[in-house]
């Protein structure tokens, strides 16, 4: 059995509105203004599968997995697997996005877990995650993310 015990969790909080934040996670032509991705799925739904795509001319899938829970604007639970290693069920990870509106600002808390500990998979997300989360907040709160 694969060891699948680390966990990374990134809290934040952004001024805008909890519809905002989930739309900025799951509508592409959103999500590529921040991340240089688009987060792509048929409905978002339970059971329905999600990819992580470049926004190049090769519209490469980088990230796959499934939709686990979606409770919008307040919870989004998904798989989270390399495209690569789609087929070998212990790469996969899960990213819980936890919004909770605060006041006239949202609590973001991206709980990233059932990772392997010292994988590359951890070191990736331990470094990726506050850099994509902080260009989602500047994006939310003036309209342009950062360069990533």
């Amino acid at each position: 059995m694969t060891d699948k015990s680390a966990s990374f969790v990134y809290v934040t909080f952004i001024r805008t509105t909890a519809e905002k934040v989930f739309e900025a996670i799951t509508r592409p032509e959103l999500a590529r203004r921040y991340w240089g991705h688009e987060n792509v799925s048929n409905d978002w739904q339970p059971g329905s599968s999600w990819q992580h795509v470049r926004t190049d001319a090769a519209r490469t899938v980088d990230l796959v997995g499934e939709i686990l829970e979606s409770d919008p604007p307040r919870r989004l639970v998904i798989s989270w697997a390399n495209e690569s290693q789609k087929d070998d069920p212990d790469q996969y990870s899960r990213v819980t996005f936890d919004i909770e509106p605060q006041g006239d600002v949202v609590k973001l808390t991206v709980a990233h877990d059932e990772l392997q500990p010292g994988s590359g998979m951890l070191n990736g997300v331990s470094k990726g995650w506050p850099l994509v989360l902080s260009s989602m907040k500047s994006f939310l709160e003036t309209g342009q993310g950062l360069d990533l």
